[in-house]
């Protein structure tokens, strides 16, 4: 049965409410039993070592709540502040909206968006075609850096059990902070893309460090068969590891779940409708638990609405995304949602 917009957000708000001891007894859905976390409320409980992680939430879309959530969340962030965001090929449909981070980078002394070329052959594959592409979807209002235009250098990545360095672009290491600015959606290989695939790929020079990832081969499957499996998510969640490295807890995280295609950005104008109605935006200093909290709002959605997000995320094997995450002690399942909406 069709649901309006009035009627989603009321059931939402629901969601957002529940109280924050409760834990499901039986998986919201199959497949993701080991990874329902705790769902949030408004009462953060003491600061514990063991507390859960803090996502902030509002169901508000537009630039003012965007800031008021990075002000929650911007503690740690000092100095020359790179924007990691992913800015699309030309003329995609479901790019974050340029007037939004307008107004949000302007609100961040020292700052710029920072991006880097692709591996597959397409409208950001070169610098030169890259910086077109810019001009293109309308990335003129401020610094755009693509940090692999010059070369890349090399990350550490500590407790990989399959790589042990990621190659970066170059120019990474210039900022002191980094603010993940996310679009959430699916995505063709990873399921989703989240802030963990957001820095993962997406900080990876566009010749060695994304070959490096996608050389994830897993010899037991199908060669054309073997980027759906958990071992590219491995890949991709240890390259990102290497960042958060670098970075420490000089970076926060901000999800804006609207326009979610299961095709990611890098689609283009390709990419299909979204079928599931926006959410909101999710801001946390933790990089699993915005992650998490972002996925679980996408099962939870009502009525079916959310059949093809979730179609995709499963059919890819995204959610060890997640559990690898976990397990690379990258941050916490466990989240308490705390929404800023009056």
């Amino acid at each position: 049965m069709p649901i309006t917009r009035k009627q989603f957000l009321k059931a939402l708000g629901t969601l957002a409410f529940l109280p924050s001891a409760t834990a499901f007894s039986k998986p919201l859905v199959e497949n993701i039993q080991s990874f329902t976390p705790v769902i949030g409320s408004r009462q953060v409980e003491s600061s514990t070592q063991n507390s859960p992680a803090k996502v902030y939430f509002t169901r508000n879309i537009d630039a003012d709540h965007l800031i008021k959530l990075y002000n929650l969340v911007n503690g740690n962030i000092i100095v020359k502040v790179g924007i990691k965001i992913h800015t699309g090929e030309r003329n995609g449909p479901n790019i974050l909206p340029r007037d939004l981070v307008k107004a949000f980078q302007a609100q961040i002394p020292n700052s710029a968006l920072v991006e880097t070329n692709t591996l597959y052959f397409g409208d950001r594959h070169t610098t030169e075609k890259h910086l077109e592409t810019l001009k293109v979807n309308g990335w003129t209002f401020c610094p755009v850096d693509i940090l692999d235009a010059d070369g890349a250098v090399v990350f550490p990545i500590k407790g990989g059990k399959h790589l042990k360095e990621i190659s970066v672009g170059k120019n990474l290491p210039n900022y002191d902070s980094l603010v993940v600015l996310t679009h959430f959606k699916g995505h063709g290989v990873g399921g989703f893309g989240g802030a963990m695939k957001n820095i993962a790929i997406g900080c990876a020079d566009g010749r060695r460090g994304k070959l490096r990832i996608h050389a994830a081969i897993d010899i037991r499957v199908p060669f054309y068969d073997w980027l759906r499996k958990e071992l590219f998510m491995e890949y991709m969640a240890e390259a990102a590891k290497g960042v958060c490295d670098h970075f420490g807890n000089n970076m926060c995280y901000l999800n804006v779940l609207r326009r979610m295609s299961v095709d990611c950005d890098c689609s283009g104008k390709r990419a299909k409708e979204p079928t599931i109605p926006d959410i909101g935006i999710l801001a946390s200093t933790d990089i699993l638990a915005i992650d998490q909290a972002s996925v679980d709002l996408v099962y939870h959605t009502p009525h079916g609405l959310n059949k093809d997000l979730v179609e995709r995320i499963e059919s890819k094997k995204g959610l060890r995304q997640l559990s690898y995450m976990k397990e690379l002690k990258m941050g916490k399942p466990q989240y308490e949602l705390i929404c800023i909406d009056e």
